[in-house]
């Protein structure tokens, strides 16, 4: 499997149980390095002290040069708090400071969110980048267009977990939908907190034959989730009602949600919010339940796998959703693509995830192109789903579609 998390695929099911589920599936984990880059809005950023340290994969940088190369000023760093002052007010840095050879040094992530500045991460070149939220541009993000006669269909690829360094979105964005007619999404995401929908994921995803989680997996992989649930101040047989499924994003939200990614900062929910208040028809391509009975399709051998792979890269999903997030800001499509090739790897999960899904809402897309009006679908889907031979595109392309890319 590629070094690519499957967060992109990022299920929002029913909020107080599963905040949203993050496919963690077979992947290496993001390498630590003893030394890396650091860019500030496109310069790079000379240390006399050498390059930033990365210790247990956070990346230290010494205060004071730091502070200065970010355009802010250190206020004081007493018994390792570090104050600074952005835009006239004082600000306490979350993370405290540590002596590093005598030279103070603090987390990278925190001193730079403190400032107002977004977090990148080039994993290429090992250099982490930061950009103003002030002067940075506005996110790539996946966007393309089809079109048949009158009807113009918009395809978004979205990431539906987001933190605000998404937006504000590319005028593109906002132009396509500011005209549209419909929102198409895969599932309405504003209702998954539902008295139906809850009872959906109880009835799916709880074992109803009087067994438990621990007689499904074998004894080491409970044994690491007891040791992680109880790390994480949970007791250690706190989802033995539930399947590994749903454990398995569980576990993935947890380190996600940490890291300040969201569902209810996710693509979808952004655009659902502003159909709702535009009283705009909210068309779902899936339904609830299909998506609950993909992930409960899957077999018991795989749900294990991917129960055991989110336990073993718990410490790198924040990491991976960080590549995610500058993926999807980027629009790289290659390292899209280089996701969607690497989930191809597990026929079965791909074949549920991706490649069942993509056919049916070609389907339907292929149904909002020959309506014969003069109507404009605005349709938002993960990104994954678009690419690839068995993508979205390939299948309107197949059919005789143009798709261009916005």
């Amino acid at each position: 499997m590629k070094p690519w998390k499957n967060a992109l695929l990022s299920l929002t099911v029913t909020a107080g149980l599963l905040a949203s589920a993050v496919p963690a599936f077979a992947a290496q984990p993001v390498p630590s390095y003893e030394q890396t880059s650091v860019k500030v809005n496109g310069k790079t950023l000379d240390y006399a002290y050498g390059e930033a340290l990365v210790q247990k994969g956070t990346t230290m940088v010494p205060v004071r040069l730091t502070t200065q190369a970010l355009g802010v000023k250190l206020k004081d760093n007493k018994n390792g708090t570090v104050r600074i002052v952005v835009n006239g007010k004082t600000v306490t840095v979350k993370d405290k400071g540590t002596l590093i050879g005598g030279v103070p040094f603090v987390s990278l992530r925190s001193l730079a969110e403190a400032a107002g500045y977004d977090i990148r991460w080039d994993r290429k070149t090992n250099t982490v980048l930061l950009v103003s939220q002030a002067t940075g541009e506005a996110a790539r993000g996946f966007l393309w267009e089809v079109k048949k006669d009158k009807t113009t269909v918009y395809l978004v690829g979205s990431m539906h977990i987001a933190d605000k360094s998404f937006y504000p979105l590319r005028s593109e964005f906002e132009k396509a939908f500011a005209e549209a007619d419909y929102l198409g999404v895969e599932i309405d995401v504003s209702k998954a907190a539902g008295e139906e929908q809850q009872k959906m994921v109880l009835d799916l995803g709880t074992y109803q034959d009087g067994s438990t989680l621990k007689d499904h997996i074998s004894a080491d992989t409970y044994k690491q989730l007891g040791k992680l649930l109880k790390d994480n101040g949970l007791q250690p047989n706190a989802f033995d009602k539930f399947k590994p499924w749903v454990v398995e994003t569980t576990v993935s939200s947890l380190k996600s949600s940490e890291a300040g990614y969201d569902a209810a900062a996710g693509i979808d929910l952004y655009f659902i919010q502003q159909a709702v208040e535009r009283k705009m028809p909210v068309l779902e391509l899936e339904s609830y339940k299909s998506q609950l009975n993909m992930f409960n399709g899957l077999s018991d051998k795989l749900q294990e796998k991917n129960l055991k792979t989110a336990i073993e890269n718990f410490d790198t999903i924040a990491d991976s959703t960080d590549e995610m997030a500058t993926m999807w800001k980027s629009g790289d499509e290659k390292q899209l693509l280089a996701m969607t090739t690497g989930i191809a790897e597990d026929p079965e999960y791909y074949k549920a995830l991706l490649a069942d899904r993509n056919i049916g809402m070609a389907e339907k897309i292929d149904g909002y192109l020959n309506s014969g009006k003069a109507e404009e679908y605005f349709i938002v889907v993960g990104a994954a789903h678009f690419l690839g031979p068995d993508g979205v595109i390939k299948l309107l392309e197949d059919k005789g579609y143009t798709v261009t890319r916005k």
